[in-house]
């Protein structure tokens, strides 16, 4: 008698695990998607700092070269990192995943995003200091007047960026905690309580 209730336990577990995978099969997609568009947007930003600064290189001299130079940089950056991102959500294989996995890498990248932004209020801090520097510093005035335009203007669009993706990202939010609060198994002495949504999201 112990052996059937045994199996059908068990049976009760895998089919549990099974389904969980699938509930959070659209929170994942709808994320990873969110996430290849937005490193989309930051590679095509990248892209074209690194061309318009490369265009513009040669045609300028002083403080404008000095800040396409910096645009340039920045937007190597941006690609390299663009790139790595978009190329992590094509390899991300969720189906193994628990349900802690599930939420910790449901939160994870937007706790990303906004230590990012946090970042990117220092980047224009650094910005704002090269600019006022550069009315003082007279032997490399113009080289710190153009460095700090471009890092400046780098650290709002990322800030902006940052921030609008966490939104974005955040309004799947209430989709998992649904699920978490429909689905859950518990145990008593004498019973086995599994409780599965099967509503779509």
């Amino acid at each position: 008698m112990k052996k059937p209730i045994l199996l059908f336990f068990f049976s009760l577990l895998l089919s549990y695990a099974f389904t969980q995978s699938t509930l959070f099969s659209p929170i994942h997609e709808s994320r990873l998607d969110k996430q290849r568009k937005g490193m989309l947007v930051l590679g095509s930003w990248a892209l074209g700092n690194m061309a318009l600064g490369a265009i513009r290189l040669g045609q300028t001299t002083g403080e404008n070269r000095a800040f396409q130079q910096m645009q340039i940089g920045w937007g190597a950056v941006n690609l390299g990192i663009a790139t790595l991102g978009y190329l992590g959500t094509m390899h991300t294989d969720y189906s193994s995943w628990d349900t802690y996995r599930s939420v910790q890498e449901h939160y994870k990248i937007q706790k990303i995003l906004l230590f990012n932004a946090g970042l990117d209020v220092g980047y224009m801090l650094g910005g704002a200091y090269l600019l006022e520097r550069g009315q003082r510093d007279l032997k490399n005035a113009e080289r710190l007047r153009g460095f700090g335009r471009s890092i400046l203007i780098q650290g709002a669009f990322l800030f902006v960026f940052d921030l609008s993706l966490h939104a974005i990202l955040a309004n799947d939010n209430p989709k998992l905690k649904s699920i978490l609060n429909q689905s859950s198994i518990g145990f008593s002495p004498n019973q086995v309580q599994l409780h599965i949504a099967l509503n779509k999201l």
